[in-house]
């Protein structure tokens, strides 16, 4: 799938570790949840490691363990499907985690700025219409908002309740 991040598409250097395969002692692997607690304590070394999380999933489990990984990747079943948006906010603004929250499954090109509100820095995706408009130059671009989110906001002048994107 087209990995978009930073206003361009680029390659994915990122591995998802297939079930029953041994970690291995080198390259960018992203492991499930329950990879991760079967291999956290036979893990040595400095190797970057990612996190899969399903909407399910609850990051207070692994909260303390968050800054072990570079990249946590969160999946989208179906884009109807909100939590997904909380679990990013969640890693960001309770759990602090500062590395790539990355989305990954159904997303329209209708969710990415809320998904970049959320604290999400990367987006793979499938739906050809979204990559095609992403191609073509076009971006969301709502600038102005009605409740803070993660990034660059300032406080809108003509309005004490509303907010706006800054820059």
């Amino acid at each position: 799938m087209p990995l978009f991040k930073n206003g361009a598409f680029v390659e994915d250097d990122w591995r998802l570790l297939a079930q029953g395969e041994d970690l291995p002692a080198s390259g960018k692997i992203v492991l499930t949840l329950a990879q991760w607690q079967a291999f956290k304590e036979a893990r040595q070394g400095a190797q970057p490691l990612g996190l899969f999380l399903e909407p399910k999933d609850d990051p207070q489990t692994i909260a303390a363990e968050l800054p072990r990984f570079s990249l946590i990747i969160i999946h989208f079943p179906k884009f109807t499907d909100g939590r997904g948006y909380s679990l990013a906010r969640k890693l960001r603004g309770h759990y602090g985690f500062a590395g790539e929250i990355r989305a990954t499954g159904d997303i329209l090109f209708d969710q990415l700025q809320l998904l970049l509100r959320c604290g999400f820095d990367t987006f793979e995706i499938k739906d050809p219409v979204t990559i095609k408009l992403l191609e073509e130059g076009r971006r969301p671009d709502f600038r102005l908002f009605y409740q803070p989110g993660v990034g660059p906001e300032v406080p809108d002048g003509t309005r004490r309740w509303g907010r706006r994107a800054a820059g």
